[in-house]
């Protein structure tokens, strides 16, 4: 195990507490008391658990968390958000941990933000998810072609896959949306 310089990291969890608070999520607040771990669904396949994810960001260290598995295994169901005593909100800290580590190229598991940068050109192209172009975008993106491809044939004579977008009304409201967020996060 390697020895941590803690006036190093003091400056960055200084740093961090201010990035989270701003985005609504008060570190400082939390005592390690595990309710948020006890309740989380995905605790067991990450590498720090969301009660660790929060220490690590109070000691300053960062990449740490900015390069774990734990950002992108959270469902953002917000159970240890639910569970917290004091507020902290968890799972918004999980959302601010992967932006940041894909705007820093440090993600643990680039093959997600493939895939969900597909989900939702899909869903904005569309108005809702059209499997045929996620799948399609997704494979491409990630030099995978024939992942799932032994699915497709399956999904389709069952009624599960369709080959043509889905026909909704106006998906300017979708886009609006789209926008909407994009405006927010400044990109």
């Amino acid at each position: 195990m390697q020895s941590i310089e803690l006036t190093a990291t003091h400056s960055a969890a200084k740093d961090w507490e201010e990035k989270m608070k701003a985005d609504g999520v008060d570190i400082s607040a939390c005592y390690q008391c595990g309710k948020c771990t006890a309740g989380c669904p995905m605790a067991e396949s990450m590498d720090y658990t969301t009660r660790q994810v929060v220490r690590l960001l109070q000691m300053g260290l960062v990449d740490e968390a900015l390069r774990s598995n734990s950002i992108w295994f959270c469902l953002s169901c917000q159970t240890c958000s639910t569970r917290c005593p004091k507020d902290v909100d968890p799972a918004k800290m999980m959302e601010v941990l992967r932006w940041e580590s894909q705007k820093q190229g440090v993600a643990a598991m680039p093959n997600v933000i493939i895939f969900h940068k597909a989900f939702l050109e899909a869903v904005k192209n569309n108005g809702r998810l059209f499997e045929v172009e996620m799948t399609m975008k997704n494979n491409l993106r990630s030099r995978d072609l024939f992942n799932n491809v032994d699915l497709g044939p399956k999904m389709m004579f069952k009624g599960k896959l369709q080959m043509l977008p889905p026909r909704i009304g106006d998906n300017g409201e979708v886009k609006k949306l789209f926008e909407r967020v994009r405006e927010r996060r400044g990109g």
